[in-house]
């Protein structure tokens, strides 16, 4: 095996070792392809996702998402999920086990259009919701807000089709603000954040939260007034 390649995915020494004593990647190809088959899936999601949008466009005059983000979790992060699990390092692992391997991220103009993504999303004849969390209309302790979904969604490959996971999170232009300067807070803090600091942290996520709200209000107000 090309030992030399995955560790340009800067493994740490942990995971490199993981790779090494395990069996099924003896071939790095086999690896490459678990890349390769969530990366697809990502497409698939990002594709129906801009036909929504595009049809909302033309339909309504109206763009229910702002942008999207993708990421497809390093080999570094899926060895360190296995062995958290305590599960074994290998292809067949990753694929009963993990679902968070390829994700799709959803920042959305207005808090109606995050239901409205996700229903029309999952209620298409090949998409399966495997899960949904609602943590918008139940927040995190934190004040974290966002609609999570895991989905799966046919992949065609040249000899077969296969069924793949999807994580995709749902949320407005605000709580999104909010959850990547609450995460960056909290990596500038080592995770050791004050109660107070915390209690102010919850504060800003309630006040993002009726913002929210207040803004979907004038929207709904504008649209009205021109009809």
């Amino acid at each position: 095996m090309d030992f030399d390649k995955i560790m340009q995915f800067n493994l740490n020494e942990t995971a490199s070792k993981a790779f090494q004593n395990s069996e099924v990647f003896e071939n790095l190809k086999d690896f490459f392809a678990i890349q390769q088959l969530y990366n697809s899936a990502i497409k698939e999601i990002k594709t129906k996702l801009e036909i929504l949008d595009d049809e909302f466009q033309v339909k309504y005059d109206h763009n229910p998402i702002h942008h999207m983000e993708y990421r497809l979790k390093s080999p570094k992060s899926i060895v360190e999920k296995l062995e958290k699990k305590n599960l074994n390092i290998s292809t067949a692992a990753i694929k009963e086990n993990l679902t968070d391997i390829a994700g799709v991220r959803v920042i959305c103009n207005y808090i109606d259009d995050i239901d409205r993504i996700a229903d029309l999303l999952t209620r298409q004849d090949d998409i399966t919701l495997i899960r949904r969390r609602d943590y918008i209309a139940e927040p995190k302790e934190n004040g974290y807000r966002s609609l999570h979904l895991i989905v799966s969604v046919p992949v065609f490959l040249a000899e077969s089709t296969q069924k793949v996971p999807v994580e995709i999170q749902i949320r407005t232009i605000a709580m999104d603000f909010w959850a990547s300067l609450e995460h960056e807070l909290k990596y500038k803090a080592q995770d050791e954040i004050s109660a107070e600091l915390r209690l102010r942290l919850k504060n800003c996520a309630e006040s993002i939260t009726l913002l929210d709200a207040e803004m979907q209000s004038i929207y709904k107000d504008i649209n009205s007034d021109r009809k």
